[in-house]
């Protein structure tokens, strides 16, 4: 376990480090969230802030991760990924990209990350066994031979993980907090299988040592936040958690269960849009963390919220079956479906207009 501390350390002091020097930067290059200027309907911030937090995360993990772990095609491959995704969220941070061409984007970093080798070739069935995902291979021109459905899968894992953390990062300190405890389920329990694998050590590493690097970022965001993560830094948050799912045993379930109330919450967020008929990319004021900042809660109250149900969440992951997974998943997605379905009634428009 010492050999994972180091890394995650190393990872965490030098997040915590090289933040300060981001903020200034990121004033200087005008990397910054200005309300008077930019108007966004899930701003919740007041004053002038700066965005460019997904530099402080990527050289956070990017070091640690040369110092400790070997170039292997896997490490390289999601270096590469990282290197994109922050560059992108920059962009964003000084222009504001298209969602459309956000979204895109997302898709071509998820099949960067499954032409360096990385995909689901099979999740475990709740209700006993396997399902293989790996039974149609394609040739395929300079790319060689590609497994068709573990590639898809993998794609819409990464690209769908990428997209829900982003969307519960809109309070001080919410994102990094929930994300340092879901790397530090994963790494665990990637941990039980370095005695009969050793290619696991790098995929703990590589969990610790993304746990380490929010971590060090936290102090920073947590209320009154001195810096956001960004585009770049959301985006990176959820391009490392869904690939350490699949790199640890395929343990994408336990990464839903951890991140149940983010994925919830934009499974619900998608489907309230499309039956309203909006685009499922029209950002609005209407996710889980407003309604209850519409209930009175301060920032502080609901980032805590988050971390504690995602550290019991986390818990349950590490000691239940596939198949309780599963049912409190279920169990978890009824109550919060439940209390947002509750919350639009409460607080719809129409609701207010007949009062």
């Amino acid at each position: 376990m010492d050999s994972f501390l180091l890394p995650a350390m190393m990872a965490a002091v030098v997040s915590f480090a090289v933040t300060p020097l981001v903020i200034q930067l990121a004033k200087r290059l005008q990397l910054v969230d200005d309300p008077r200027k930019r108007t966004h309907p899930a701003q919740v911030h007041h004053g002038i802030v700066p965005r460019a937090g997904g530099l402080a995360l990527l050289i956070g993990f990017i070091l640690p991760l040369l110092w400790f772990l070997p170039l292997t095609r896997t490490v390289i491959g999601l270096s590469a990924a990282a290197i994109v995704t922050v560059g992108i969220g920059l962009f964003d941070d000084r222009k504001d990209i298209s969602p459309y061409i956000r979204f895109a984007a997302n898709i071509g970093i998820a099949l960067l990350i499954v032409l360096s080798g990385i995909d689901i070739p099979f999740i475990t069935n709740p209700l006993g066994g396997i399902l293989r995902l790996d039974m149609w291979h394609l040739a395929l021109p300079v790319l060689g031979e590609i497994s068709v459905w573990s590639s898809l899968f993998a794609i819409l894992w990464i690209v769908w993980t990428m997209n829900i953390v982003g969307w519960s990062s809109g309070v001080d300190g919410q994102m990094p907090g929930f994300v340092v405890i879901a790397a530090t389920t994963l790494g665990l329990l990637s941990l039980r299988f370095n005695i009969h694998d050793a290619t696991q050590s790098i995929v703990t590493s590589l969990a610790f040592i993304t746990a380490g690097t929010f971590l060090g970022f936290l102090p920073w965001n947590f209320y009154p936040q001195k810096i956001m993560p960004g585009y770049g830094g959301k985006t990176l948050a959820g391009l490392l958690l869904a690939v350490i799912a699949i790199l640890s045993g395929g343990k994408v379930g336990s990464a839903l269960l951890v991140l149940a109330i983010p994925m919830i919450d934009a499974a619900y967020s998608l489907f309230r849009r499309l039956a309203a008929k909006k685009s499922p990319f029209r950002a609005d004021r209407l996710h889980f963390h407003h309604r209850l900042l519409s209930l009175g809660w301060s920032k502080q109250k609901i980032a805590l919220f988050y971390w504690g149900v995602s550290f019991i969440l986390g818990l349950v992951a590490l000691n239940v079956s596939s198949q309780q997974k599963l049912f409190v998943f279920m169990m978890t997605g009824v109550i919060l479906v439940g209390i947002l379905y509750w919350f639009t009634q409460t607080f719809s428009p129409e609701r207010k207009n007949d009062t």
